[in-house]
């Protein structure tokens, strides 16, 4: 069951970690790198398909957050890369930011981090803290030689 099903959590962005294909980490690595970040976090749920990472739930509930994570691979990624870079070329970037942005270029696989605000369904208030979701797009980077991407900002960290 994905976050999008549970009435308790509200989705509120998606992230990205671009990455090739050939560096694809296994669910094993996935959770045992996520496993790294100790006991405020914790797996909900987890899928592999013909033995490869398909899906992972992903909760912080010190954050009021949870994340789906899903892997994609195929045109589609190849797609919205090379839509990035003519956006990319129309913006001022820095030395590394130019070097990240030579990396992408490479990617044929990306994570997609759907990141959701756990609720009680009665208030408005907004308790979502990015902290988890910003260190699992850097665990998650260092596990596959990726580039993790926020493309609401185009900041890639």
């Amino acid at each position: 069951m994905s976050l999008f099903e549970d009435n308790r959590y509200q989705y509120r962005d998606t992230f990205f970690v671009f990455f090739q294909k050939e560096n694809r980490p296994g669910l094993d690595k996935i959770e045992a790198t996520l496993a790294e970040l100790g006991s405020r976090y914790e797996t909900m749920k987890r899928s592999e398909k013909d033995g490869e990472f398909e899906a992972l739930t992903f909760a912080s509930p010190y954050d009021f957050s949870a994340m789906d994570i899903v892997v994609v691979e195929g045109e589609e990624v190849r797609t919205q890369i090379n839509e990035m870079m003519d956006e990319f070329k129309r913006m001022t970037l820095t030395t590394d930011d130019s070097k990240k942005i030579e990396l992408l270029n490479n990617c044929t696989a990306r994570f997609d981090i759907f990141h959701f605000e756990q609720t009680d369904g009665q208030t408005e208030d907004e308790f979502l803290d990015p902290g988890g979701l910003l260190l699992v797009m850097q665990k998650l980077s260092e596990l596959s030689d990726g580039i993790a991407l926020d493309p609401q900002s185009h900041s890639l960290l």
